[in-house]
């Protein structure tokens, strides 16, 4: 199974992805071949392969910021006809924006909306066959958890709790129940024969989730097991390839220690340093209409300034100004600090317009102008909570070992919270971006924002 940033993909989900790309391809150029024939086709073929080629790219693009590739939840088959239909047509806009600036890619009207519509229902009858496969859990990877406590029944949750989970739990090992049993899988107390009843179920990854380290290990059984050809992996670790997140509770110093992670390298910080320059200029630049508007409302709407400066804590612990547009009354915090909620009712109307859409962060590109942040990375906290939280939270101050970011890999990942459990499960996301930081990790949590703020799913 691939790795990308530590995490595991299925290669159902890859082949998936893969064979739905070529399905748009090959559907498109079929149809544009049996409309002009086999000689005008296979003369201007090269050009052919561009206009196909471009069609697929935007398509799957759209498809994406539409959050069509995240089957987790199960969507039903009529929502994703619909939001297919929005996906392509967006698509259909920004290939009228390509054309209009590369007549030379242009696709013939003739043959354009005849090639969308046998994408749209190629497309569609590919997803059925796909989501029968999920239903029916089919190619997935048998796996033993050994272990029936906490951290086995964390690891339940996230394998049974997604609709496109690629694994399939056979069996626990453990002398007790496990609290999240959702298909009933068997308990067993012992095995003799490990490797004869791995076999016999057809299991290929054991995973050692035991809350006591200090239990005996089955140590001469997994090793059979191992030089079999079956993996043995650790639960903690297992978690984090899963779920994109560390487990704090149960994180070893030594993990990061060892870790190749948590730092970046002389030319890899100034390629980061470089991409955050380019994307702050352009984006304030991209964004000066929406930006003048802004200032203009927030003015007429109430009384005060149009910025609001809010000590935060940045990189090494240093503290500086952030700067956003105000999005609350003048003295909505007159009886001091307290949490952000979600529906607060100090938040202007236009000020609960401008959050949803992510409009007052737009200011803070002049901190990353300023070296002060990063355009991903942890979201740096108010000073007051900083300190609470570093009292009740493990690992807490090692967040503010880089530079605090607009955007980051726990905003995208974890839902709107204000509460210092919150606070805990945002810091196992920030701890995994620590872990895997790079410049594609940086890309990834753009594209990941942009889908955010269109579904507004998360994020503060």
């Amino acid at each position: 199974m691939p790795q990308i940033f530590n995490r595991h993909y299925s290669f159902r989900n890859f082949f998936f992805c893969a064979g739905e790309a070529l399905w748009i391809f090959l559907t498109f150029s079929f149809v544009h071949y049996l409309l002009i024939g086999h000689y005008l086709y296979f003369y201007f073929l090269p050009t052919h392969i561009c206009q196909a080629a471009i069609i697929t790219l935007i398509f799957q693009l759209c498809l994406y910021f539409f959050d069509l590739y995240d089957l987790s939840s199960g969507l039903s088959l009529i929502e994703t006809a619909t939001r297919m239909t929005q996906a392509f047509g967006v698509g259909c806009i920004v290939l009228a924006t390509i054309y209009y600036s590369l007549p030379a890619l242009t696709t013939e009207i003739r043959i354009f909306w005849p090639g969308y519509f046998a994408i749209c229902t190629v497309v569609l009858v590919w997803r059925s066959a796909y989501y029968v496969v999920l239903k029916k859990r089919l190619f997935v990877e048998n796996i033993l958890i050994l272990g029936t406590g906490k951290l086995a029944s964390d690891i339940t949750k996230e394998v049974e709790g997604r609709h496109d989970s690629s694994y399939k739990i056979v069996g626990f090992v453990g002398d007790t129940e496990i609290d999240y049993n959702p298909h009933n899988v068997p308990v067993i107390e012992k095995i003799p024969a490990l490797f004869k009843f791995c076999q016999e179920k057809g299991v290929e990854k054991i995973v050692i989730a035991l809350d006591d380290r200090r239990r005996k290990t089955p140590v001469k059984q997994l090793l059979e097991c191992k030089l079999n050809g079956i993996s043995i992996d650790q639960g903690v670790s297992f978690y984090e390839s899963i779920t994109g997140k560390l487990m704090v509770e149960k994180v070893d110093p030594s993990g990061i220690f060892f870790s190749d992670g948590f730092t970046l390298g002389r030319w890899a910080y100034l390629l980061k340093r470089l991409l955050d320059i380019f994307l702050s200029v352009f984006g304030l630049l991209a964004s000066l209409p929406v930006t003048l508007l802004s200032a203009v409302i927030i003015k007429l709407e109430t009384p005060g300034p149009i910025f609001y400066l809010q000590e935060r804590v940045g990189e090494k612990g240093k503290i500086f100004k952030v700067i956003k547009f105000r999005s609350m009354g003048q003295d909505a915090e007159k009886d001091g600090a307290v949490w952000a909620m979600k529906n607060d009712t100090r938040v202007t109307r236009y000020g609960g317009f401008m959050r949803k859409v992510r409009i007052d962060e737009i200011p803070q590109m002049l901190n990353v102008l300023k070296g002060e942040m990063s355009f991903v990375g942890p979201r740096p906290e108010r000073p007051v909570f900083v300190d609470q939280l570093s009292e009740t939270i493990p690992y807490y101050p090692i967040r503010h070992y880089i530079r605090p970011g607009i955007t980051g890999w726990a905003q995208v990942c974890y839902p709107y919270g204000a509460s210092e459990e919150d606070a805990l499960r945002k810091l196992e996301y920030d701890l995994y971006y620590m872990k895997n930081i790079s410049i594609l990790m940086d890309i990834l949590v753009i594209f990941q924002t942009v889908k955010t703020v269109l579904f507004k799913k998360s994020g503060q």
